[in-house]
């Protein structure tokens, strides 16, 4: 990888870290807050299920881990190699120690939250699962599983994404996320920036590793390339 890919993921990183400083030093929260009430203010009722419906594109538990098993599962018979499940895990190690633990240190809450002082960071009226709005983990998570799960197609289909499949699995469903998530008033517009630029920085991680790479030599019989997929047999 080019030294100009890894300028990106710097920058990356250092946006992430100088949007957290500035939310510490009591920066943007009027404006976090006038977006979140423009949202309250403007929520006609199919419109608001609407986005409600459409937030579940970003459910981890209930829809891209699933998925993303299911496709591992697929990889991994097809290709008999142990290598199909390290995507799986890589995302899931690297989603458990960054943005969990961040936002238990941030101390943040939500739009919804009824207590005083809800826009800042390190919040002494919240606490527990009120209190985990930054980053947003909507945004981080579904970068990283649908970065996953378009690997994983794309293994399986024994090609590159087309320009269109990519934009389906990678693009509209965060895009998606970034606005409903805001509109419902889960997250702060900052949070979900936040999660945007951190999830970019995990997903560009996963998609550097070189799987195939990875040396499994006490593996001798589960350890070949997933880039190698045998192609079904032509029924004509």
């Amino acid at each position: 990888m080019s030294r100009k890919w890894w300028l990106i993921d710097l920058l990356l990183v250092a946006a992430f870290a100088a949007l957290t400083a500035v939310l510490i030093n009591g920066h943007l929260l009027v404006w976090d807050q006038q977006v979140a009430d423009w949202a309250f203010a403007h929520q006609p009722a199919p419109i608001y299920w609407t986005a409600r419906v459409l937030n579940y594109l970003g459910q981890g538990g209930q829809l891209l881990m699933p998925v993303s098993i299911i496709l591992t599962a697929w990889l991994t018979w097809r290709t008999r190699s142990v290598r199909a499940i390290f995507p799986f895990v890589a995302a899931f190690l690297l989603t458990y120690i960054t943005i969990g633990p961040l936002k238990i240190w941030a101390d943040r809450a939500a739009p919804r939250f009824q207590g005083p002082d809800k826009t800042e960071m390190f919040n002494p009226h919240a606490t527990g699962a009120a209190a985990m709005s930054y980053p947003s983990g909507h945004m981080g998570n579904s970068l990283v599983w649908y970065g996953v799960i378009a690997l994983l197609v794309a293994t399986l289909l024994g090609r590159p994404l087309t320009g269109r499949e990519w934009f389906l699995i990678r693009v509209l469903p965060v895009a998606i996320l970034f606005a409903t998530t805001i509109y419902t008033g889960f997250h702060w517009l900052t949070d979900s920036i936040a999660g945007v630029l951190l999830g970019l920085f995990l997903t560009r991680l996963i998609d550097r590793i070189p799987w195939d790479s990875i040396p499994l030599g006490f593996l001798p019989r589960w350890n070949g390339p997933i880039r190698a997929i045998p192609r079904p047999a032509s029924r004509v």
